[in-house]
């Protein structure tokens, strides 16, 4: 079932949407929702060219990477080695999430548009997001950013302009989130590149559980 949203502060329990994740239509981008949201497994994510409302989804399969799991590759190994990169924390936040708007938003389904992009930044500007950025020189080449509530990190988008960048940027969140308490990197959806890196899938519940 998919549910009507308005302007009330609720969502309805995420366990009655469709099989493929999708939970609810309508509401709005506002920081208070997007907490409640995330907080309980919920996203938006939607073509902004061609729905006319908000999508939210909340699978109950959930693709994750533990932070102690992430995987590094051989050459991703030799790769850190060098030292040719430097990475941050939350140095660019702005910089990182118009990067990822810039290279996808010709495509078709482009998702991160200027609604989008705002609402990351002012929830950035309370505290809940943060960004991974990968330099080279003074050059922005790599980088994620995601969302932060509690102890776990709900990623939304990464990018590359040079080989690797993003794997490094992932590297680090994860190296950072295990240093730091943190319980697990919500990657929303299984892509190859997400299970090499140690991605595995987890139960609703038990994700729940770890977010909670």
């Amino acid at each position: 079932m998919v549910f009507q949203l308005d302007e009330k502060l609720v969502f309805p329990n995420p366990q009655l949407g469709e099989p493929d994740g999708l939970l609810a239509v309508g509401g709005d981008l506002g920081v208070d929702r997007l907490l409640l949201a995330y907080s309980n497994g919920i996203f938006p994510w939607y073509s902004f060219r061609d729905e006319p409302e908000i999508l939210w989804w909340c699978p109950m399969r959930r693709f994750v990477i533990f932070p102690a799991e992430i995987h590094v590759s051989h050459s991703m190994q030799a790769l850190l080695k060098k030292n040719r990169y430097k990475v941050t924390v939350n140095e660019d936040f702005e910089a990182v999430i118009n990067q990822c708007s810039r290279l996808r938003i010709r495509h078709q389904g482009a998702w991160l548009g200027r609604a989008m992009t705002e609402a990351y930044m002012q929830l950035h500007e309370q505290g809940f997001a943060a960004s991974i950025e990968v330099w080279d020189g003074c050059r922005l080449v790599g980088g994620l950013y995601g969302v932060t509530i509690g102890s776990a990190f709900f990623g939304e988008s990464m990018f590359s302009l040079e080989p690797n960048t993003s794997k490094l940027a992932l590297i680090h969140l994860a190296r950072f989130l295990e240093k730091h308490g943190g319980k697990l990197i919500d990657c929303q959806f299984e892509t190859a590149h997400l299970q090499s890196m140690g991605g595995r899938f987890i139960d609703y519940r038990e994700y729940m559980e770890l977010i909670g």
